[in-house]
């Protein structure tokens, strides 16, 4: 239905004012509702009383129509620039009226400087010059007489022509070898056949004749023979075995002998196959652990194979000469007679009797100083050995013999052997 004109300007108008109170009253109220403090009623509990009242009432602003207020961040800077202007100057001039004038703390400091050169007493050239202070270093302190090294005789010196090889160690190879010597007493044997009643003496030299021919097929070193032999007579004179494991023994101690002598020690499989696989790998590693523990781990024993070659350099002797000496001493290891001779004893009677056989000479000086002995002393061992080379020699252990009746080895086995009264002759002269 249509309306007139006039009546709906007046219906407008009224609901325009109505608008504008309705708004105004909302204004009102949202005035009040900022001006409300933020604390709680009366008789209330007061609310996190360790701080103040946490309100933003005193910050809020009404936002009035048609005014813009600038940024607080705006006026800040503006009133950050003037301060720095004007400080700036200020220092400037402040700075200008100072380097004119000069600060008075520069002239006092000035002043007392030159007042205290003035009060310095000039120095009195007849007063005494004082003494000269000695500051030469301390005199050295003088090394214990027990760690001193005696010197050597320049006639039996023979490692000064190593001097320049690191790895023949000229300065110390004659402590090390007084060493090893003083070791021998700590690995004394003596014939341990009665603690065995299940072995007897020709079982063992037939044990070292086959580890000969081992250490030939495997091409290892002769030290790691001579102390796999150790090894097994150590372990033999502490603990009883049958004569089943006897062979088990031996390959075990040659085993531990090339972990301690050879670069490349062969594996373990090798071991078995050369006992004929007569043993499981479980076995072989248990008995290795029982000989370690039996010998306390220790089995860096002296050997006779190094006392010989280092008493041979003493007279430079060729290495035919070398050989044959070698030779009686790898005829020594069979011998069950021979355990309790310390090695480098053995080494010397082996080294006397080939110069001997050789023609040589018998024993000099220079041995005597190097290896410690007296012909008296190697007396004993030399007899010993001529009679154990004498006798004729079992069918059934040939390999020493065989093995140094090669050329590589100069057929010394083959020599043939010194009289006896060429002997006593050459050890009662010398």
């Amino acid at each position: 239905m249509p309306f007139t004109r006039g009546k709906k300007n007046k219906e407008a108008a009224g609901t325009k004012a109505s608008k504008v109170n309705a708004a105004a009253s909302e204004n009102q109220e949202e005035a009040t509702q900022v001006k409300r403090s933020s604390s709680p009623p009366h008789g209330a509990p007061k609310k996190r009383t360790a701080f103040i009242d946490i309100t933003n009432a005193h910050k809020v602003t009404i936002s009035l129509p048609g005014r813009k207020r600038e940024s607080a961040k705006k006026v800040e800077k503006k009133t950050n620039s003037a301060s720095v202007l004007s400080k700036n100057q200020t220092n400037l001039q402040k700075s200008s009226s100072a380097s004119s004038e000069g600060s008075p703390a520069e002239k006092e400091r000035s002043d007392v400087e030159e007042e205290k050169k003035n009060e310095e007493p000039q120095k009195d050239d007849s007063s005494p010059a004082e003494e000269p202070v000695d500051v030469s270093s301390p005199a050295p302190r003088a090394v214990p007489a027990h760690i001193q090294r005696q010197p050597i005789p320049e006639e039996f010196d023979i490692d000064s022509d190593n001097s320049e090889d690191c790895y023949m160690c000229p300065e110390y190879a004659k402590d090390i070898f007084d060493y090893l010597k003083k070791r021998e007493e700590k690995f004394v044997l003596s014939n341990y056949m009665d603690k065995q009643p299940y072995l007897s003496p020709d079982m063992r030299a037939i044990l070292i004749d086959w580890l000969v021919e081992v250490q030939e097929n495997f091409e290892l070193f002769h030290e790691t023979l001579y102390l796999a032999v150790k090894l097994t007579d150590h372990y033999l004179s502490k603990v009883p075995i049958h004569r089943d494991l006897l062979q088990l023994v031996g390959s075990t101690a040659l085993l531990i002998a090339c972990k301690f002598e050879e670069r490349c020690p062969p594996p373990v499989e090798d071991f078995l196959y050369i006992c004929d696989d007569a043993y499981k790998r479980p076995e072989l590693i248990s008995i290795e652990a029982n000989i370690l523990k039996t010998l306390s781990f220790d089995i860096n024993i002296p050997i006779p194979y190094r006392f010989l070659r280092r008493y041979a350099r003493c007279l430079n002797v060729g290495m035919d000469t070398l050989t044959l000496a070698r030779f009686f001493c790898e005829m020594s290891l069979m011998e069950i007679d021979f355990v309790e001779e310390r090695g480098s004893r053995l080494a010397s009677a082996c080294l006397l009797m080939a110069l001997v056989t050789k023609n040589l000479g018998g024993w000099c000086p220079i041995l005597q100083f190097h290896s410690g002995y007296q012909v008296s002393d190697l007396k004993p061992v030399v007899r010993k050995l001529h009679s154990i080379l004498q006798a004729p020699s079992d069918d059934n252990l040939k390999t020493i013999r065989n093995k140094y009746s090669h050329k590589v080895f100069f057929e010394v086995a083959s020599l043939p052997l010194v009289d006896i009264n060429v002997l006593e002759k050459a050890l009662a002269s010398s």
